[in-house]
């Protein structure tokens, strides 16, 4: 099929020169404005040696010469077997420029059929391209692609490149580096609006717990120790109150006392009232200690931000030396 377009592409190109030489009204070929005779029948000669290469599979050598060609006669005829050789050398960017190149004048250059096989690969061709658009508004920020410097901000900078995996860095004193990797899907226009920050402004301040559960520990702590210091007392009063019981039975001969009933169940309740506050005063305690390291472990703490990415699966379809086909991406 290629020795067939080139065949074509060399129809078309020798035609395009025979009429510049019947004189063909000039604004019937644009794409011949301004080209002398001479050029043209040069790049004629380039155009048919680039040729033959292309049909001996000698893509390099091939590409090189319709370069060689295109420098004389911008002519959309060699941009199209250009972009050919570069298919077969799998370079999809450059290939694409080269037919939209192709296409720029429409049919007219070239044949019906030839213009819509450059359309038909041109299709299939963008949709293994990204066109990208990276943005930065701070002053004196150097930006670069897939580590590439592409200008210094403020500025913008945009083009087209393979789909897949590919990287925006930004650098400049006193901020901290930028850099996103993205996979690019095909046919996908991704904007790059390029951020740098200080560490201040990635810091934030937080704490563990919602700021009411220490304190409400600290408070119930003191709850506890206050109602046994209250529970202390009230034991204390209780063994002072047996306490002079004991004293008012005496028996002055025998100096012995037989505790009534009442007297009794008031020393049995001062004890049970001690008892309770002596494990409120643990409990409580260890609720006030427990609260403060609450308190201390929850003040505000400075953590970094970060932003998280999902997973995201890429079909990319592809055109180059082995045939079409697709590869599938999967990225977490």
């Amino acid at each position: 099929m290629h020795a067939r377009l080139i065949a074509v592409a060399g129809l078309v190109l020798a035609s395009a020169a025979l009429a510049q030489g019947r004189a063909a009204p000039e604004p019937e070929r644009p794409w011949a404005r301004g080209v002398s005779a001479d050029k043209q029948k040069r790049a004629l000669e380039l155009f048919r040696e680039g040729n033959a290469a292309l049909k001996e599979s000698l893509f390099v050598k091939a590409a090189q010469v319709y370069r060689d060609a295109l420098a004389l006669w911008d002519h959309p005829a060699i941009h199209y077997n250009l972009a050919l050789a570069l298919v077969n050398l799998d370079q999809p960017v450059e290939t694409f420029e080269h037919l939209e190149a192709a296409l720029k004048y429409g049919a007219a250059p070239l044949d019906a059929d030839k213009f819509e096989q450059a359309q038909r690969y041109k299709t299939l061709i963008e949709k293994q391209l990204s066109r990208v658009d990276v943005r930065c508004d701070l002053d004196g920020a150097e930006v670069k692609f897939d580590g590439k410097p592409v200008f210094t901000a403020p500025g913008r900078w945009q083009g087209v490149v393979r789909s897949g995996p590919h990287s925006v860095s930004a650098t400049r004193d006193g901020y901290l580096p930028f850099e996103q990797s993205v996979r690019l899907l095909g046919a996908e226009l991704k904007v790059f609006d390029v951020t740098l920050m200080r560490a201040e402004d990635l810091t934030e301040y937080r704490r563990l717990w919602p700021a009411w559960i220490p304190w409400a520990v600290v408070a119930g702590g003191a709850i506890v120790t206050g109602t046994s210091v209250g529970l202390h007392l009230a034991a204390r009063s209780g063994y002072q109150s047996y306490d002079q019981g004991i004293q008012g039975c005496l028996d002055p001969v025998t100096g012995g006392c037989t505790p009534s009933l009442e007297l009794s169940q008031k020393k049995s309740s001062a004890d049970s009232l001690q008892a309770v506050a002596i494990v409120g005063y643990a409990v409580g305690g260890a609720a006030l200690v427990t609260g403060a390291v609450l308190v201390y472990l929850n003040r505000l703490q400075p953590f970094q931000k970060s932003v998280n990415v999902g997973p995201q699966v890429t079909l990319v379809p592809s055109l180059g030396p082995a045939g079409a086909g697709a590869t599938l991406f999967v990225q977490f």
